[in-house]
């Protein structure tokens, strides 16, 4: 990796989330069959999942993959916030595609965030959100409320973007 992260427990969204963070986990069913999961999965992929929940978002690469840095913006003009993310791994299973990215130095918050479609063998198409964050900089602390909510919207508008 190119950067170093921001927090010591890399890779963690893939099993047990580790303690000293407010954790999340949410999802949502977004359909049925083959053609909706893989419909999802290009969208989750190629970061158009991000910019349709109404980010800017300039990646390293056009497709997620290990390594990639992503920069997203979410405001507008003084009210802008800017935060920076590496890709820590990726889902490429026959029925599961997704990715985990965690921060990088500045970035407001300190963890890590994995989005996972999965097609189950009920046909249903499930997107999962995962993550454990706590605040990264004086000023996410002393505006932790703000923060929570601010976050709580993202996952909402992540949940309703695939």
């Amino acid at each position: 990796m190119d950067h170093p992260l921001s927090y010591p427990e890399v890779g963690a969204t893939a099993g047990q989330l580790p303690d000293g963070y407010e954790h999340l986990v949410a999802h949502r069913v977004i359909g049925h069959g083959e053609s909706t999961f893989h419909r999802a999965a290009e969208r989750l992929m190629s970061w158009q999942m991000h910019r349709a929940a109404g980010l800017t978002v300039t990646a390293t690469t056009a497709r997620v993959e290990p390594g990639s840095r992503v920069r997203l913006r979410l405001g507008r003009h003084l009210l802008r916030i800017s935060f920076a993310c590496q890709v820590v791994y990726v889902v490429e299973e026959e029925r599961r595609r997704g990715f985990a990215y965690g921060t990088l130095p500045g970035h407001p918050e300190r963890g890590e965030e994995r989005f996972c479609v999965e097609w189950r063998d009920d046909d249903v198409v499930v997107f999962t959100l995962t993550a454990f964050s706590r605040p990264g900089t004086w000023w996410s602390r002393a505006g932790a409320p703000i923060s929570r909510r601010l976050q709580q919207r993202y996952t909402r508008r992540y949940l309703q973007a695939l």
